[in-house]
C-alpha cells in the first residue's frame, strides 16, 4: 500500500458528533415482519441447497460480519467475491437511521469484486448457526439481505459460501449513489443501534486489520468526515448569529 494514506480521515471524535440517543419506533406501519417458521423455512432451504454436500460450510463477511461474527467458526481466510461490490445501497428506516432521517446500509449488490472474510463453520450445528445468522441479518418480508451461495476465491481454489446480497426487488434498495451522495448521509443519519458513520468507521477499521483496503471505502470515510466537520462548523455558525 506504497504511496497510499495510513490513517483515517473519519474518527470516533466525528462518529460522537453524529451519535444521538433516539427510541426504537418499531417495524412500522404495514411491516410484515418473518416468522420462526419462515425463519425455518429458510434454514432448510439454503443447508438443502448447498452446492458442495459433504464440504465444509462457509460464510462470507464483507461487513458487520467481520467485527462481530456472533457465530462460532473454526477457521477463517480472505477471499475474494466476484460479481459482488460493497455498496451503501440499502435505505435504512430503523436501527440506523429513521423514518424522518432514513439512513444507508453496506449491502453486497451486483457487478464488481468484494475482497472479505471466509469463516469456516463447525458442522456440529449449522440449523441453530443459520438460524442465528438469518435472524440477524433480515427482518422484514421481503428480506433486504438475501442468504445466498456464492463462489469465492481462496489461495486454495474456489468455494462456495454463503453470503447475504441485497435483494433489488426491495422497496428500500437505494441503488447506485455517489459517494458524495452516500456521505451526506452517513454524516446525519442515526437510529437506536447507532450511526451510519459509527457502522462505516467500525467496517474499514476492521478491513484495514486483515490488510484489507476498499478503495471506495476509504474514499467515503474521508467523505463522511468532511461532512460532519462542515456540518459542525454551519451549527457553530448558526448559534453564533443568534447569540
Amino acid at each position: 500500500m506504497s504511496g497510499k494514506p495510513t490513517s483515517l480521515s473519519l474518527t470516533p471524535a466525528h462518529v460522537a458528533q453524529v451519535h444521538r440517543a433516539i427510541a426504537d419506533g418499531g417495524p412500522g406501519p404495514g411491516a410484515v415482519l418473518h416468522s420462526d417458521a419462515d425463519y425455518g423455512e429458510w434454514v432448510g432451504r439454503m443447508i438443502k441447497s448447498h452446492p458442495s454436500p459433504g464440504t465444509p460450510i462457509m460464510l462470507f463477511a464483507y461487513g458487520s460480519l467481520i467485527w462481530r461474527p456472533e457465530i462460532e467458526h473454526v477457521g477463517e481466510t480472505v477471499g475474494v467475491a466476484r460479481g459482488w461490490h460493497r455498496s451503501f445501497c440499502f435505505r435504512m428506516i430503523r436501527f440506523r437511521g429513521t423514518p424522518e432521517q432514513p439512513g444507508l446500509m453496506m449491502a453486497l449488490d451486483r457487478g464488481g469484486q468484494c475482497r472479505g472474510v471466509l469463516y469456516e463453520l463447525p458442522d456440529d450445528d449449522i440449523e441453530g448457526q443459520f438460524a442465528k445468522l438469518f435472524r440477524r441479518e433480515f427482518t422484514y418480508k421481503p428480506p433486504n439481505s438475501m442468504p445466498r451461495w456464492i463462489k469465492v476465491e481462496t489461495a486454495s481454489g474456489p468455494v462456495s459460501a454463503l453470503a447475504f446480497v441485497m435483494n433489488r426487488a426491495s422497496p428500500l434498495y437505494a441503488g447506485s449513489l455517489s459517494l458524495e451522495a452516500v456521505a451526506e448521509v452517513l454524516a446525519c443519519a442515526c437510529g437506536h443501534v447507532g450511526s451510519g458513520a459509527e457502522y462505516l468507521l467500525n467496517t474499514v477499521t476492521h478491513l484495514e486489520a486483515r490488510g484489507i483496503r476498499d478503495r471506495n471505502l476509504w474514499r467515503l470515510q474521508a467523505l463522511v468526515a468532511e461532512c460532519i466537520e462542515r456540518n459542525s462548523r454551519a451549527v457553530h455558525a448558526n448559534e453564533v448569529a443568534s447569540a
